[in-house]
């Protein structure tokens, strides 16, 4: 039986590949989760030490490596960020609503971010240039050489385009 050569995360070279196109993106989304550069180093540690324990559960018909990278330290951040609620118990509930909230943010940006990267490309231009950075339709629509209400038309299915690949993401209003 012949068997295309996929990425194995069992394999050292192909980890260490993985840590390299991805390691550094990692690091910079747990350091902006966690504000602490050394509990980023920690997260992207653990998310290929997850990853090569369960390399054989990547499926690439699924989603990308990197999505996948991203959801194994999305989980350790979220848990990283307990545990730092957990030792900072004493301080009281204003410090732990404080650890999980930059948390929250980070991940919601993420999860928009990717799920942009999954719409099309006139779609993506619609929302970015107007909702993201706050440009008039009129501007935008100029701009790109169409007329405003096509403008408004990407935006509206862009939105809705935007909302189902978040919910095949598994993302829900609440986190």
């Amino acid at each position: 039986m012949t068997q295309t050569r996929r990425l194995r995360l069992a394999d050292e070279t192909d980890l260490r590949a993985a840590y390299a196109a991805h390691g550094g993106e990692l690091y910079r989304f747990a350091l902006r989760a966690l504000g602490d550069s050394g509990a980023a180093e920690e997260v992207v540690q653990e998310t290929f030490v997850r990853a090569w324990r369960a390399g054989d559960r990547f499926d690439p018909n699924l989603g990308s490596l990197r999505t996948w990278l991203f959801a194994i330290a999305r989980n350790v951040v979220i848990d990283l960020g307990r545990a730092r609620a957990v030792r900072t118990e004493d301080g009281g509930p204003a410090e732990d609503a404080a650890t999980t909230d930059p948390i929250d943010d980070v991940m919601t940006a993420w999860q928009v971010e990717e799920a942009l990267r999954r719409i099309s490309g006139d779609h993506r231009i619609a929302i970015v240039e107007t909702y993201y950075k706050g440009r008039p339709h009129a501007e935008v629509a100029a701009e790109l050489k169409i007329p405003e209400g096509t403008l408004r038309s990407r935006i509206f299915y862009g939105l809705k385009a935007l909302r189902l690949a978040l919910e095949e993401m598994g993302w829900t209003e609440h986190g």
